[in-house]
């Protein structure tokens, strides 16, 4: 690899300070344009059969299972690899942004798993996106111990194995815009798993582990193609053994859903098993069928784990996973303590304790929290009815999950104004923490993060679109949704912190709930507002 030739082709457009040098070197740099240059028009290529699929979902049409590919989903023989040094055992996964603060108290928390997220939970500022590669570098090295202003003191516990470190990249759809090649943006996946990768890799299996990613947001196996093309090209510029990377996809779109047999086919020797992305997932259901009216669904409150179509999903992917021989992850519990209200707290834990042991008892083999204070209770529901360090031996073999059962959009309930204010409540306070570069926040004792305010914002339209009564009988238009806005805005804005940004939060959200305008992702929509580049490359 010619470092200085490659590493010229690329202009960085973000400020840089000293700590980032130890990431934008050279040699890392010249392994990012050689990944933008080898795989950027496939990952283009296969963002604009994204759009044609919805165009044809539009018109009518129906996701099924591929007939192509049947041939992989009949035949019982093939496996994913068995599981990795340090995914063995999963029960308990926390996930978190990449600041400081939140890697040192993620990797000190009682699980076994740390996604540190930069995708959903991180606005792709500059400095979150560079900070957080020097955060991860340090804390895989264990040289991240701080203290803030005040006295406190960070430090990684000494007393036991910390948690696996598990990455989530950016989707397919997100651009660097700050790291161009050739004057192109990089894409934000390439550039998250390359620099990671780069420079860990080698360091993560000699402490005896290895790179290990969730795969956001992909829609098809062809997509996880892609990755794997990526995976073994990686592993090979730097002599490493191909599988020694591991994936995670999360199953978080209804295309995805129709390809799980596929998804895990894809990556096999580089495969560590499915999640269920439940937000996203409820997303996707939305926002690809938003145009037809057989798709409408009630208030999010009432879209449960136990409706028709999510029940299908959960099932299949268990089927799939353990058939396989994969990891099979369950989903997030975003409940915060209410330290105030004793009495809501023990109401709210013990939803978390049974959504967690319907997942266990389900066949899932690990679960997801977003809170340290959470990881003791998924934990006690695990220990005690999954005593193996997982259960892929749970097999499932009498399930049987059609189209139509992946596709039941009969879920009981109604839209009420108070589901429309909450909708929009969320999706302001989200949209105002991102456009301040925070990617998740907390809201209502709830840890929302780019999912939920994409349910929030995609129901809004799906509404607005289809002239929904509701159950006060009011028919929810273009001009009730801005009005209800209006109103919800001007509560968190009086309510909020000097300079708040929720103005520009409901500037943007206007655009995306009157059934009209629809964007494919927030973060897209949002993306400018904190892209903050230099007039010219940084001299690294």
């Amino acid at each position: 690899m010619d470092t200085a030739t490659l590493a010229s082709a690329a202009s960085v457009l973000g400020a840089t300070d000293e700590s980032h040098k130890t990431i934008l070197t050279p040699d890392a740099i010249a392994f990012l344009v050689l990944l933008h240059r080898t795989f950027n028009s496939t990952r283009k290529a296969l963002l604009a059969r994204r759009v044609a699929r919805q165009a044809a979902l539009d018109a009518g049409d129906l996701p099924t299972f591929l007939p192509e590919t049947k041939y992989i989903r009949d035949d019982l023989i093939w496996q994913g690899a068995p599981p990795a040094p340090g995914l063995i055992d999963r029960r308990v996964e926390i996930t978190g942004p990449t600041d400081r603060k939140m890697v040192v108290n993620a990797l000190n928390s009682e699980v076994w798993t740390y996604m540190a997220d930069f995708e959903d939970a991180t606005a792709p500022t500059w400095d979150n996106v560079i900070s957080g590669q020097v955060n991860l570098y340090d804390a895989i090295r264990k040289q991240i111990d701080f203290t803030i202003p005040g006295g406190k003191e960070y430090k990684l516990r000494t007393d036991k194995t910390l948690p696996t470190l598990i990455v989530r990249p950016r989707g397919w759809h997100l651009e660097e815009k700050h790291f161009l090649v050739d004057g192109e943006p990089i894409s934000g996946s390439i550039f998250d798993f390359g620099l990671y990768f780069f420079h860990n890799a080698k360091e993560l299996v000699a402490r005896g582990t290895g790179p290990y990613f969730y795969l956001p947001k992909m829609e098809s196996h062809l997509e996880a193609r892609l990755w794997n093309d990526i995976f073994k090209l990686s592993q090979d510029i730097i002599a490493i053994p191909r599988g020694t990377i591991r994936g995670t996809v999360l199953i978080e779109t209804i295309m995805a859903a129709f390809e799980m047999d596929e998804i895990i086919y894809e990556l096999r020797e580089h495969s560590s098993g499915l999640n269920c992305g439940r937000w996203d997932y409820i997303f996707s259901f939305i926002k690809k069928f938003r145009n037809n009216p057989a798709f409408v669904l009630p208030d999010r409150s009432q879209v449960t784990m136990t409706s028709g179509f999510m029940q299908a999903y959960v099932k299949l992917l268990i089927k799939t996973c353990h058939r396989r021989g994969v990891h099979a992850m369950g989903g997030m519990a975003a409940q915060i303590p209410i330290k105030t209200d004793p009495q809501a707290n023990k109401v709210a834990m013990e939803g978390v304790y049974k959504d967690k042991l319907r997942e266990v008892t389900a066949g899932h083999d690990g679960t997801w929290v977003a809170h340290p204070a959470l990881a003791p209770i998924a934990s006690e529901v695990f220990n005690k009815n999954m005593p193996t360090p997982n259960q892929l031996f749970k097999r499932t073999e009498d399930v049987d999950v059609t189209a139509a059962m992946l596709l039941d959009s009969n879920v009981p309930g109604s839209v009420t104004e108070d589901g429309i204010r909450k909708n929009l409540g969320i999706g302001l306070g989200y949209m105002e923490a991102w456009l301040r570069g925070v990617g998740c926040v907390p809201i209502n004792f709830l840890m929302e993060d780019a999912a939920t305010a994409e349910v929030s914002r995609s129901q809004l339209w799906q509404w607005v679109k289809h002239g929904v009564t509701t159950a006060e009988n009011i028919k929810v238009t273009k001009e009730y949704a801005l009005r209800i806005l209006s109103e919800e805005t001007d509560k968190l804005e009086k309510s909020g912190v000097k300079g708040n940004k929720f103005r520009a939060a409901e500037k943007y959200f206007a655009t995306q709930i009157t059934g009209e305008d629809y964007a494919d992702f927030l973060t897209t929509l949002l993306y400018d507002e904190i892209v903050s580049t230099t007039s010219a490359s940084a001299k690294l």
